[in-house]
């Protein structure tokens, strides 16, 4: 099984710059999409091509062109019949950006979530550490059910591997702040590891850049974007890379690939 996870930064945008080829030529069973931008019914629209072949899910916020995830699943690989999803945390405080949308898989759950920024000036830090902690509950209540597949963009670099350059950001800039450190611990310590780092513990490999500076051209970039996988499935993770050929958006995709038998 392979699953692609994209922060598309837009989803209309992004699929008039060729998303919908670059869904074709890929062939994953699961498309995980971050800052859709876009109302539900707009998702279905830019989407609408795709709707023979994949069950198409998003959830959005309440404030218009913003946030969003979305979710497309194979109808050749998980059945013609709709499956079943769930979106948010069931919190309201959390539940009006459109940050999670979660899809049952037959013998696991897949979240797809994108962590709130911190912001400039990290004036969201505060409301990003209460989000952490909820979303730590949320998925260690899930696990008790069957095995959880967790992607998305979690706007943090977690380890100092994970970004350019560590020395001038760390506690400097959102996204490499003890605190978002420690809450991507959390998350972790609920029983998942972080695939694409067990698979390459020495790469230094990324998954954003900013949009500024030729920042991608210079490699001067962050991994932000994660699979964090069950540990009760670590043994049917097969591969887990960032594919940073792909252009489209300030973010690339990611790859999870899995034998579930």
């Amino acid at each position: 099984m392979r699953i692609i996870s994209w922060n598309v930064n837009g989803i209309r945008a992004s699929v008039k710059k060729g998303l919908i080829d670059q869904i074709n030529s890929h062939q994953a069973d699961i498309w995980c999409f971050q800052e859709t931008k876009a109302q539900d019914d707009q998702v279905m629209e830019a989407l609408s091509d795709l709707s023979s072949e994949y069950h198409i899910k998003s959830t959005s916020a309440v404030k218009k062109g913003y946030s969003g995830v979305a979710i497309l699943a194979k109808k050749s690989t998980f059945g013609e019949a709709a499956p079943s999803w769930s979106s948010g945390l069931s919190i309201d405080e959390h539940d009006q950006e459109g940050r999670v949308l979660r899809f049952d898989g037959g013998d696991f759950f897949l979240v797809n979530v994108y962590v709130p920024n911190s912001s400039s000036g990290m004036k969201r830090l505060p409301y990003r550490k209460t989000w952490d902690q909820a979303f730590a509950n949320y998925l260690k209540t899930l696990r008790e059910e069957k095995p959880v597949i967790v992607t998305g963009d979690f706007n943090v670099a977690h380890q100092p591997i994970d970004l350019a350059r560590p020395k001038q950001n760390y506690n400097k800039t959102s996204g490499y702040t003890q605190d978002e450190i420690d809450g991507m611990d959390l998350i972790l310590s609920q029983g998942f590891f972080d695939a694409f780092r067990t698979f390459h513990p020495e790469k230094a490999q990324y998954s954003f850049w900013n949009m500024r500076f030729k920042a991608r051209e210079r490699n001067v970039g962050w991994r932000l974007d994660y699979f964090l996988v069950d540990k009760a499935l670590q043994e049917s993770t097969t591969s887990s890379a960032v594919l940073d050929d792909i252009h489209g958006s300030d973010h690339c995709p990611i790859d999870l690939q899995l034998n579930l038998g």
